[in-house]
C-alpha cells in the first residue's frame, strides 16, 4: 500500500484527530481516505481499446443508470464541497448528500469495520484467527468482517444492504463498496471466492434499489465482473501500477481513475485521456481550504 497512517472515510464516520464525520452531515475538516492497494502485486495492463472491450460489457440491470464514460470526475469521499466546473460524476461518503444534477456515487466501507464502529458489529462477524484474535488491517486499524460462510455473508450483507438502501433513499445513482481486496490482508482466512460471493450479494441489493455498483480496485478480480454483477470500476493509482488497461478492458472504459501524484496523473492522461474519467487528488481526499487539498484533471 503506497500510503500509511491516513484514515479512510466510510461506515458510520471516521475521526482524524478531533474531527468527526457525523451521520447527520459531512465534515469539511479534512477527513480522508487511504488508497487501497491489493497485496497480490500489480498486474501488467494491456492497453485495449473500448471497441475491443465492448463485447464484454453486459446490459445494465433494469432501471440502473450507468456512469457516463470519459466524463469530468471528482472524488469527494473526505468531505463534500461544490463540484468544480466540468464535473459530471462525483463520489461522496454515504453520510453526505448527492450533488444536484450530477451522477452521484455513494461510498461505503463494506468489507471492514471502521475503528469507531467495530463495537457495533456482532462479535462473531469480526474475522478471527485460530487463537480467537480479531484480524485487523494494521495500516488503518480496521477489523476485517467474516464472510467465510453463506450464513455470515448474508448477515453482513444485510447490514451493508441497509446502508445501500440509505444511498438510494438519498438519491444516489450508484454505490462504491470499498475493501473488496480485504481477503489479501486476511492471513489466508478469506479467499477471492469469499469476496466475490459477498460482493455479488451487494450487487443484487444495489440493483434491486436501481443503483449501479462499482468494483473498487482489486484488479485481479476484474475478469469476474459479470459473475459478480459489477457495472463500473473505481481504480486508485491504476496508472501508477500499470493496471488501467485491465480495468478499461473489463469494464468497457467505464472506469473512474484517482491518482495521488502528478506523475501518476501524467501517466494516466498519456494512456487514457480520451477514454477514462481521470482525476488527481490529495491522499487525504480533503476539501478546498484545508491546506492539503489538491485536485487536478486533464
Amino acid at each position: 500500500m503506497p500510503v500509511k497512517g491516513v484514515y479512510r472515510v466510510g461506515g458510520l464516520g471516521t475521526t482524524v484527530g478531533a474531527c468527526v464525520l457525523l451521520v447527520a452531515g459531512v465534515s469539511a475538516c479534512g477527513t480522508s481516505h487511504k488508497p487501497s492497494r491489493s497485496t497480490s502485486g500489480p498486474a501488467k495492463a494491456s492497453e485495449t481499446s473500448g471497441a475491443q472491450a465492448a463485447a464484454s460489457d453486459p446490459s445494465p440491470a433494469a432501471g440502473v443508470r450507468l456512469p457516463p464514460r470519459h466524463a469530468g470526475f471528482d472524488y469527494q469521499i473526505g468531505g463534500a464541497y461544490p463540484p468544480p466546473a466540468g464535473v459530471r460524476i462525483v463520489s461522496r461518503d454515504r453520510t453526505a448528500s448527492p450533488a444536484p444534477g450530477l451522477y452521484n456515487i455513494c461510498y461505503v466501507n463494506a468489507f471492514q469495520a471502521q475503528p469507531d464502529e467495530r463495537g457495533s458489529w456482532p462479535a462473531d462477524l469480526l474475522l478471527r484467527d485460530g487463537r480467537g484474535k480479531v484480524v485487523v488491517d494494521e495500516d488503518w486499524g480496521e477489523a476485517l468482517l467474516d464472510i467465510r460462510t453463506p450464513a455470515k455473508r448474508a448477515r453482513v450483507a444485510a447490514r451493508i444492504g441497509g446502508w445501500i438502501d440509505g444511498c438510494a433513499a438519498k438519491g444516489y445513482d450508484a454505490v462504491e463498496p470499498d475493501n473488496y481486496d480485504s481477503y489479501t490482508r486476511s492471513r489466508h482466512l478469506l479467499t477471492a471466492n469469499d469476496a466475490t460471493a459477498f460482493i455479488t450479494l451487494l450487487s443484487r441489493r444495489a440493483h434491486a434499489r436501481h443503483l449501479a455498483i462499482g468494483q473498487k480496485n482489486t484488479v485481479e478480480l476484474a475478469g469476474l465482473r459479470k459473475r459478480a454483477g459489477l457495472d463500473f470500476a473505481v481504480a486508485e493509482e491504476c496508472a501508477e501500477y500499470d493496471e488501467c488497461g485491465t480495468y478499461a478492458k473489463a469494464f468497457d472504459d467505464r472506469v473512474l481513475v484517482i491518482e495521488y501524484s502528478d506523475g501518476g496523473l501524467r501517466k494516466a492522461l498519456a494512456g487514457f485521456r480520451d477514454r477514462l474519467s481521470i482525476v488527481r487528488r490529495d491522499v487525504m481526499v480533503s476539501t478546498p481550504g484545508s491546506g492539503h487539498y489538491v485536485r487536478k484533471a486533464g
